[in-house]
């Protein structure tokens, strides 16, 4: 297992965990995660990359080792951390991003938000979340507004081998052992309810449970679009095969399509054997891919 060392750095307030690997001299190489993950889950990828990097890969603002907020978040707040993390590793090299899910999500807006800035684009299920509507808006304020009455709490788990076991039921292409290794990184000790609702003390998962709480605004598809349409680097979509955000958009005929023609130069890859958390799943697979699209020729 390669080692990583962990920096911090102090982003308008907020003091964000940054996990590295490698050697600094090395092509520089961004690994966002998603929600609810962390970053040293992309441990299983670094692991099987054959080429030298220097890889970044921040813990967002309430997630794993980097600072609660313990208040609302707001997804833009997360483009801004992104922007300063680039400034501060790689302020003149052409960008690499690799995202995952909300990680692909920021990356992709970034893409679009400072096209200049980046070379290559790899998106792990980052496609955007399903499309909103105006009458949706007084039923999300409302909630929103009850949330803040009732702040959100994690479920407890007795231990890290039962969190281990949640894991594993939920995804049944994760190996027992990387199930184990994410027991360490992905949960904390804190507090958290019960099933029967009761607060308790025990290991619960390592993010901030404010980042469970609804938005008030509603997700508008086409402002990502537009921004999508800006990109002007090589854009690669992977998905996994027996994924649940596949089966989501296969319930909206032509979403997919509609996002993908956005894009002015996209390829798509499928993953086997693997559900939404594709690094996770088959990190391998995962690891050929980037350095398809990365490595020098």
């Amino acid at each position: 297992m390669r080692p990583s060392r962990s920096d911090y750095l102090d982003c308008r307030g907020v003091r964000l965990h940054i996990r590295c690997w490698g050697d600094r001299q090395q092509p520089t190489l961004f690994l966002l995660h998603g929600w609810m993950d962390v970053s040293a889950s992309w441990q299983f990828v670094v692991d099987e990359l054959a080429d030298d990097w220097h890889i970044i890969a921040p813990d967002w603002r309430g997630f794993g080792l980097s600072q609660w907020l313990h208040r609302p978040y707001f997804f833009a707040e997360h483009l801004g951390d992104l922007e300063a993390i680039i400034q501060h590793y790689a302020p003149n090299e052409p960008l690499r991003l690799v995202g995952h899910s909300m990680g692909g999500i920021l990356a992709g807006l970034y893409a679009g938000l400072r096209p200049a800035r980046v070379a290559r684009l790899l998106s792990l299920e980052g496609f955007g979340i399903a499309p909103t509507q105006p009458a949706m808006a007084p039923a999300r304020y409302r909630q929103w507004l009850d949330e803040l009455q009732s702040p959100p709490r994690m479920h407890v788990y007795p231990n890290r081998t039962a969190f281990a076991r949640r894991l594993l039921k939920s995804d049944p292409y994760l190996s027992a052992e990387r199930a184990a290794f994410l027991s360490n990184h992905l949960a904390r000790i804190g507090e958290g309810r019960s099933k029967a609702g009761h607060l308790q003390h025990g290991v619960v998962w390592n993010g901030d449970p404010w980042h469970k709480a609804s938005s008030p605004y509603l997700f508008r598809l086409e402002e990502s679009m537009a921004i999508w349409r800006q990109i002007t680097c090589p854009v690669h979509w992977v998905a996994g095969r027996q994924s649940w955000v596949v089966r989501d958009f296969a319930q909206r005929p032509g979403d997919w399509a509609a996002r993908q023609a956005c894009f002015a130069d996209l390829r798509e890859s499928w993953i086997e054997q693997s559900d939404h958390m594709l690094h996770h799943d088959q990190p391998a697979q995962i690891a050929h891919l980037i350095e398809q699209d990365f490595s020098p020729a």
